[in-house]
C-alpha cells in the first residue's frame, strides 16, 4: 500500500499471491503492514478512489433466490451510520455505545471483535440537531499500519491498527476553531501522502495535518464557510495540485500545497446540507446535492497557477438530486438515487446531464451505492434490501437482492439505514445501527 490512501488498484494477476501470502504469513491478532496490501480492499470512504468502485474481485454476476449466502454478522457495533473500511484482512467501523464514541476493529473473514479503543465522548442530546440520532457518521481511513477515525463531535485520532492504541488525538473544534455542522461531522478524512486533511469549518475551513503527529501543517486561505458533510477530493489542474470540496456556497477548490481558496462553482450549495462527494473525470467534475440543489458538471482549467471552474451544466428539476447516498460513474453514465422524481434511482448521462430512466424500489426514501465487477449494489434505506443491477442505459436490471436477516430494533427517526455497502475481499458487507452483516458473494 502506497503512504496515501488514494492508491492506483494493482494487476488483477497479483490477487492470488497477496492472498496466498497473507494467509499463510499473518497470525491471528498480529498486526498487517503495509507491505501485506490486498487487492480486495476497502480501505477508506468509498473504495480505493474514494469513487464508490471496488478492485476487481471476481465477483458473482446475479444472486440466488433470497440472496447470496450471509457470512458472519457482528451485533455490537452501536448506533451511527459509519460504514466499513476494509485492509489487510481487518475492518473498521465506529459506534456510540453508551456514553462513548468508539473505534472498532473486526476479523474481516470472521467478525470476531478484535479491539475497541474510545475516541471520544458519545453524543448528548444537544450537543446538535439530533433528530436522527447521534453516533458518529463518519467512516475510518486506513493507511499503513495506522487508521484515522473522526467521531460526529469532531474527536480526531490516529489509532495503530494492531491493537487500537492511540497515537495521537485532536478536536476540530477545540485545536482549529471549527463547528459542528447541523447534524454533526460526517466527512472521512483524507490522506495524502504525509499530510490528513479535513475540514474543521469557519475561518480554518480545510486543514492539512501531519499525519504522524497531528500538529497542522498548513489552513486554508481566503474562504470562510460552516463545514459541511463532504469528503475531500484531489485531483490535478495542470501543474496545480487541488483538494475539492463543497460548502452551503457550493463547490470549493484549494491549492494542495498551500490552502488558497481557488474556485466556488456555487450551483450544488444549499442553506440546509450539502452531503455527497463529487466524482473526478479527467478535468471535469461532477457533483449532486439535495434540498432542490440539483446537479452539475464543470470543467477545469488553470492559467498562471490558479484554477477555474466552469459551469457545463446544471439540471435542478427532475433530476439527479442526491441526498446523502452518493453515485457512481460507468462507461459515461452515472448511477444513484434521487430525492427528486418522487424518489427514485436513476441513470443519467454525464455528458449531457439527460436523465436516462428512473425506477422506484418500495418506499425507499434515499438509497446509497457501490459498484463492483461491473455491477451495481443498491442499498434502500427503508427496508434493508440491498439489490445488484447490471448497468444499463435502458433501464433497471436486477440480478438478485439480499434483505438484511433482522433489523436494529430502535426507533426508526433515531436511526435510519444509512451506512453506504463496502464491496471488499469477495463479500458484500452491509450495516443497520448495531448491526454488520457480511455476505458471501465470491463466483
Amino acid at each position: 500500500m502506497r503512504s496515501t490512501a488514494i492508491s492506483s488498484l494493482k494487476k488483477n494477476r497479483l490477487a492470488l499471491f497477496s492472498k496466498a501470502f497473507l494467509a499463510a504469513s499473518i497470525s491471528i491478532g498480529s498486526a498487517p503492514t503495509a507491505s501485506m496490501a490486498d487487492d480486495g480492499d476497502w480501505a477508506q470512504w468509498r473504495g480505493p478512489a474514494r469513487d464508490g468502485i471496488a478492485a476487481e474481485q471476481n465477483l458473482l454476476k446475479s444472486w440466488p433466490e433470497g440472496g447470496p449466502k450471509l457470512a458472519w454478522k457482528y451485533e455490537s457495533a452501536g448506533l451511527g451510520y459509519s460504514s466499513s473500511a476494509v485492509s489487510n484482512g481487518r475492518l473498521y467501523t465506529m459506534g456510540q455505545r453508551g456514553a462513548d464514541t468508539l473505534a472498532i476493529c473486526l476479523d474481516a473473514k470472521t467478525g470476531k471483535e478484535l479491539w475497541g479503543q474510545r475516541i471520544g465522548p458519545g453524543t448528548q442530546s444537544n450537543d446538535y440537531f439530533t433528530g436522527w440520532g447521534g453516533g458518529p457518521r463518519s467512516t475510518p481511513t486506513v493507511d499503513g499500519a495506522h487508521a484515522y477515525f473522526l467521531s460526529d463531535l469532531g474527536d480526531l485520532a490516529c489509532l495503530n491498527v494492531a491493537d487500537g492504541s492511540v497515537v495521537w488525538s485532536k478536536n476540530l473544534i477545540k485545536d482549529f476553531g471549527g463547528g459542528i455542522p447541523q447534524w454533526g461531522y460526517s466527512e472521512s478524512v483524507l490522506i495524502d501522502g504525509d499530510n490528513l486533511i479535513c475540514t474543521p469549518g469557519g475561518k480554518t475551513f480545510l486543514v492539512g495535518l501531519n499525519k504522524k503527529t497531528g500538529e497542522k501543517v498548513y489552513e486554508s486561505k481566503g474562504f470562510e464557510d460552516a463545514s459541511q458533510y463532504v469528503s475531500i477530493m484531489k485531483t490535478n489542474v495542470g501543474q496545480t495540485p487541488i483538494y475539492i470540496t463543497a460548502a452551503k456556497s457550493g463547490m470549493v477548490a484549494f491549492d494542495a500545497k498551500t490552502g488558497e481558496h481557488q474556485f466556488t462553482s456555487p450551483t450544488t450549495g444549499n442553506e440546509t446540507a450539502v452531503i455527497p462527494t463529487p466524482i473526478i473525470v479527467g478535468d471535469q467534475v461532477y457533483h449532486s446535492s439535495a434540498y432542490k440543489a440539483g446537479n452539475t458538471l464543470v470543467k477545469l482549467s488553470s492559467q498562471g497557477g490558479k484554477v477555474t471552474a466552469d459551469e457545463i451544466y446544471h439540471f435542478d428539476k427532475e433530476s439527479m438530486e442526491n441526498h446523502h447516498g452518493g453515485y457512481v460513474l460507468n462507461e459515461g453514465t452515472i448511477y444513484g438515487f434521487t430525492s427528486a422524481l418522487r424518489g427514485a434511482w436513476v441513470a443519467q448521462d454525464l455528458k449531457t446531464g439527460n436523465i436516462l430512466w428512473n425506477h422506484k424500489t418500495g418506499k425507499t426514501r434515499s438509497g446509497s451505492i457501490a459498484m463492483a465487477d461491473g455491477m451495481l449494489y443498491c442499498y434502500d434505506d427503508s427496508e434493508g434490501v440491498c439489490y445488484l443491477v447490471a448497468p444499463s442505459r435502458d433501464g433497471w436490471q436486477e440480478k438478485g437482492s439480499v434483505k438484511l436477516p433482522s433489523e436494529w430494533s430502535g426507533d426508526r427517526q433515531r436511526g435510519a439505514i444509512w451506512a453506504h455497502p463496502v464491496i471488499a475481499g469477495q463479500k458484500l458487507i452491509i450495516r443497520d445501527q448495531d448491526l454488520i452483516y457480511a455476505f458471501d458473494i465470491a463466483r
